[in-house]
């Protein structure tokens, strides 16, 4: 069956994913698109093949479809996706999941109940040189891995009264909206986290109600650590986005400006044939023509939707990761360490030890 999708919101999330909806023309072709604004709607619809219909109000959408591609802004996530799901919609949605634990709670009962397909949109699970580095992670390829580090670098500027500068509209900070992609990875990679630390400041981002620029520490149970350093004030950047993880026999080095997964150390002792004073091995290279890999992403959906099995990013997933975000808030605001013991991991028990 070719699947028709509805696509609902059309901001600039929206418009890369409308970029790769041709990727998947044997399989679906939108169906309807919907925005509030019905010029943008329509200037998504006019990028489509088909020239699907265009709405202002996605519950008149919902007859266009089978599947649901949810991007719109996070605090009308939770009443959308419900409706969805009711309507017996499959859902992709945005992430975070909602804005508060009870939301979440409330979508993953609508996916229940109406036997429906539910995945959190984290697309960096799916890139292939995070998912190289997970398994050389987990499967200890190169020795433990005791400190994990994530630097993401960005300037995100919006005026006036945009809803991304609202605490309450986006759920919290940089760290809520953006960094809920980076705690969500340290827990595919590393597991459960013990406690933890936040700092945030409004600093070099003087439009964000709450931060703007963050450090997260997290300790694991193993020992290991793992950092995250997040802004959205970045001027200049030379990180840019990095991810190092530090293994007993060597560094894992991901530029993803480059597309290329790196290790570093003596190579010899690992990769035959090489100079004894070699350093730096290219262990992956997918060249700088890879996006985002939003491509990845749809078509796992697709299959879990064809194959009725689950996503690999679940909802159950995606709560624990902003569970440890908002304890990581609460534990900023009272001036202590954040404590992670109570709550439940169970969802990253599948990835191994």
């Amino acid at each position: 069956m070719k699947h028709k999708l509805i696509l609902i919101g059309c901001g600039g999330m929206a418009r890369s994913h409308a970029g790769r909806f041709e990727d998947q023309e044997e399989r679906m072709e939108v169906g309807a698109v919907v925005d509030v604004d019905r010029c943008r709607a329509e200037s998504v619809s006019a990028l489509l093949p088909n020239h699907p219909p265009v709405f202002t109000d996605y519950h008149e959408a919902l007859p266009y479809g089978d599947v649901v591609l949810q991007v719109l802004p996070h605090y009308l996530h939770a009443s959308c996706t419900i409706d969805c799901l009711n309507a017996g919609k499959h859902v992709l949605a945005e992430k975070p999941l909602a804005n508060s634990r009870e939301e979440c709670l409330a979508i993953m009962e609508a996916a229940k109940k109406n036997k429906r397909v539910l995945m959190v949109a984290y697309c960096m699970r799916f890139h292939p040189i995070l998912r190289e580095m997970q398994r050389l992670i987990r499967e200890k390829v190169y020795g433990e891995c005791f400190q994990l580090s994530i630097w993401t670098e960005q300037l995100t500027v919006r005026e006036g009264s945009h809803w991304l500068r609202d605490r309450k509209l986006l759920g919290g900070g940089q760290l809520f909206s953006h960094g809920c992609h980076y705690v969500d990875l340290m827990l595919w990679m590393m597991g459960r986290p013990l406690r933890g630390s936040h700092t945030g400041t409004k600093l070099g981002t003087p439009w964000m109600d709450r931060e703007g620029t963050s450090n997260v520490c997290l300790e694991f149970e193993n020992g290991a650590l793992g950092y995250h350093f997040g802004t959205w004030g970045a001027r200049g950047t030379r990180m840019g986005y990095s991810f190092q993880a530090h293994c007993e026999k060597g560094l894992l080095d991901f530029k993803h400006s480059e597309n290329c997964l790196y290790l570093r150390g003596k190579i010899a002792e690992h990769v035959p044939g090489v100079p004894e004073d070699c350093k730096e091995f290219k262990l992956l290279d997918l060249g700088k023509e890879f996006a985002k890999p939003t491509k990845e992403e749809l078509t796992h959906f697709l299959d879990c939707v064809d194959n009725n099995t689950c996503p690999e990013t679940t909802p159950e997933e995606s709560l624990a990761g902003l569970d440890v975000i908002w304890e990581l808030y609460n534990a900023e605001d009272e001036g202590r360490l954040a404590d992670f013991s109570k709550l439940d991991f169970s969802a990253f028990d599948k990835y191994g030890k």
